[in-house]
């Protein structure tokens, strides 16, 4: 059994793959004060409801809020009594190298979003991941990320209005009945929804220009089914990609004899 965690600034992502396939997928908030015991008893009671035979063979790790790192390499040495693979660290090795400016730092999940989406389109693609903030990974012909974009996320920027603006409520993310709003609620719902698929329509055909080519545009993350309502933005959705680039990484160093 292998285990693949995905931290982000927000949620963290438990998913376990054995024969063949990912069995579960679990979200947890990501919260760095969180202990190695605590998760164990989570995981733990989580695997059991499932009935899953326990033996975790292997860990790799992708970590954007880099301080629940050190709990979750405890959890992996205390209890399934293994060294995790953190993905960007040196020791964790990728199929093709990132090419950007000497001393960038490449986000952990767009490297396994880079590496995933190789493996199911091939190269020349672009990855739209909604997260806490809104990625757009760029991937070259052969696998590896050569750059990308990012933008503040959609909930985070209906978090600022609120916040920078008292008078203005706090609304759910929605496909608006109409562009022009005749209420607060609808015309906050109405610049969001339209706002982003402007940005995703704009940003992705600017990139087309200046690479001259004509990539696959992938959508992953919670909110991308509603930015996928009749407007041809994405070529796939694919709720499990950055998962599955992390048992990609995993395989790989195995196959290199590193872990």
């Amino acid at each position: 059994m292998l285990l693949c965690i995905d931290t982000g600034n927000t949620n963290t992502m438990f998913s376990v793959w054995d024969d063949g396939k990912f069995l579960a997928h679990w979200r947890i908030a990501t919260d760095h004060r969180r202990t190695a015991d605590e998760y164990y008893v989570w995981l733990s009671t989580l695997i059991g409801l499932r009935k899953f035979k326990f033996r975790v063979e292997g860990c790799i790790i992708s970590a954007t809020a880099p301080r629940v790192v050190f709990n979750l390499r405890v959890l992996c040495n205390r209890y399934f009594d293994l060294r995790p693979l953190v993905v960007g660290k040196p020791e964790c090795l990728l199929p093709v190298e990132p090419r950007v400016d000497p001393g960038t730092k490449v986000g952990p999940d767009r490297l396994a979003n880079a590496v995933a989406a190789f493996d199911r389109h091939g190269g020349n693609t672009v990855v739209v991941d909604f997260g806490t903030a809104t990625n757009f990974d760029v991937v070259d012909i052969d696998g590896a990320y050569v750059g990308g974009v990012i933008a503040p996320g959609v909930n985070l920027s209906l978090e600022a209005l609120h916040m920078a603006a008292a008078a203005l409520p706090h609304v759910d993310v929605t496909m608006p009945d109409a562009v022009i709003g005749t209420n607060t609620v609808a015309c906050i719902q109405s610049g969001i929804y339209w706002g982003y698929i402007g940005l995703i329509e704009g940003i992705v055909r600017r990139i087309r220009q200046e690479r001259g080519q004509n990539p696959v545009v992938i959508a992953t993350g919670g909110l991308a089914p509603l930015f996928d309502q009749g407007f041809d933005l994405f070529d796939a959705i694919e709720d499990d990609l950055t998962v599955h680039g992390l048992r990609l990484i995993h395989d790989y160093n195995k196959e290199m004899g590193n872990g």
